[in-house]
């Protein structure tokens, strides 16, 4: 199976939003769009595109936490701030799962669902990474 895979963002988990984006913003990174939340996954994003045009760049994805029992709550309780999980761009989601599966790979999403921005996401296990949450978006 051949796609074309890039990188699309890199999630850095954060106490706060803005704690968060300090840093990328001293480097001259402006956020693109608002703060978006993501119910179903209770966290509260916000986007930093490393290309000013946004055009089909690598994002610096800062999350926050709506409570302690989210996914981000407890990867800041257990671990602390930083890099939660990268982002894969994929060709086409659903093949891409398929074929993981059928070569004994763990998947958290055995379907795609609604992530940020509405795009279609799938977590793959860490213990089938060597300790990376991967997550494949479609492109």
């Amino acid at each position: 199976m051949k796609q074309k895979i890039t990188i699309d963002h890199i999630g850095i988990a954060s106490m706060s939003l803005d704690e968060g984006s300090e840093f990328w913003e001293l480097l001259g990174l402006e956020k693109q769009g608002g703060d978006e939340l993501v119910e179903d996954q209770g966290v509260v994003t916000r986007f930093f595109p490393l290309d000013p045009t946004g055009s089909g760049t690598t994002n610096i994805e800062i999350l926050e936490a709506t409570g302690p029992d989210t996914p981000i709550g407890r990867f800041l309780n257990n671990r602390g701030p930083g890099i939660q999980q990268l982002c894969l761009a994929v060709d086409d989601l659903e093949s891409m799962i398929a074929h993981l599966m059928a070569n004994g790979i763990t998947m958290i999403d055995e379907a795609p669902r609604t992530g940020a921005h509405n795009s279609m996401i799938a977590f793959v296990h860490p213990k089938s990474t060597g300790g990376i949450l991967i997550e494949l978006k479609q492109r």
